[in-house]
């Protein structure tokens, strides 16, 4: 299985892409891992929310084949601490599916479209986060999974 975590726009943070991009070159030793970026829209001041979440949708659903198993990062998904995440992530690898995606969609989340294709929907927190440091937090949470996986040091319960 590989992992693929798609976003809308780039990190413009420099700080936190240097992290995101440390836990990417860690995740390698476990994983494959591919970090997918979709441009941001341009124009959206002449678009109304629906028409953004909309463009966006279709610009994540080109990105995703039917084979992959389709996960939306979303305030009302199902809440997991990091031992189940890794259960979670033990349970997808047992299915012999390809790929597992992670989406984070825009700021005003997803189009009917990307919710009607996912196959389920995770929630970090009860609390909201930026986009950008969801990113960190969601590639941090994979890595620190596969650790705990394989029994290594790196999560302390």
């Amino acid at each position: 299985m590989q992992i693929k975590l798609l976003t809308i726009g780039k990190t413009d943070n420099k700080q936190l892409a240097e992290l995101i991009a440390n836990y990417e070159k860690r995740l390698k030793h476990y994983i494959k891992f591919n970090f997918d970026i979709i441009p941001d829209i341009k124009n959206v001041k002449n678009l109304s929310i629906k028409q953004q979440k909309e463009k966006e949708g279709a610009l994540i659903l080109n990105k995703i084949s039917n084979t992959d198993v389709l996960i939306l990062l979303d305030e009302n998904g199902k809440e997991l601490n990091s031992v189940d995440f890794s259960k979670y992530l033990q349970k997808h690898m047992n299915t012999g599916i390809k790929q597992l995606v992670f989406v984070i969609g825009g700021p005003y989340g997803f189009s009917e479209a990307v919710y009607a294709k996912a196959n389920g929907k995770l929630s970090l927190s009860k609390m909201t986060f930026s986009h950008q440091m969801v990113r960190l937090f969601i590639v941090e949470q994979i890595y620190r999974g596969y650790t705990i996986l394989k029994n290594e040091p790196y999560h302390h319960q």
